[in-house]
């Protein structure tokens, strides 16, 4: 690695290990749709249509932790994972703050964290080009 590389690259690996261990978390909407959906919006959904959608958007986000908690350690496979996170990153964050700002007090910490993680694999990105 370069001297003159960003702390953000040398420290990508850490920077998707952790936050995919944390993003990994949303497992718990598939074990438990409607605890989930209390924790993350202080609000549930019920009915079948409720289960099915919320399990399955739980087991998704479950799947790019996992896929971010791979590319800490395949550098090869990075920037396609992180393009798949910041992607949905990004629709979770954009369709909070357009329809879900009842919500904002309980997903707010989702919305921040999320955001924080967007900025910085946007630099990765923009950081790594440089150094390359």
């Amino acid at each position: 690695m370069n001297t003159n590389d960003s702390m953000i690259v040398k420290n990508i690996k850490w920077l998707l290990l952790i936050p995919g261990v944390i993003t990994c978390s949303m497992i718990y909407a598939a074990i438990d749709p409607q605890g989930a959906l209390m924790q993350t919006f202080g609000e549930s959904m019920s009915g079948p249509i409720a289960e099915i959608v919320v399990r399955n958007w739980g087991l998704l986000i479950t799947m790019v932790g996992a896929l971010m908690i791979y590319a800490a350690y395949r550098p090869q496979y990075r920037n396609l994972v992180i393009a798949i996170a910041v992607f949905g990153k990004l629709v979770f964050v954009a369709l909070n703050l357009i329809y879900g700002q009842a919500y904002l007090a309980k997903s707010g910490i989702a919305v921040i964290f999320d955001s924080v993680l967007i900025v910085i694999y946007l630099l990765y990105f923009l950081q790594s080009r440089k150094t390359a």
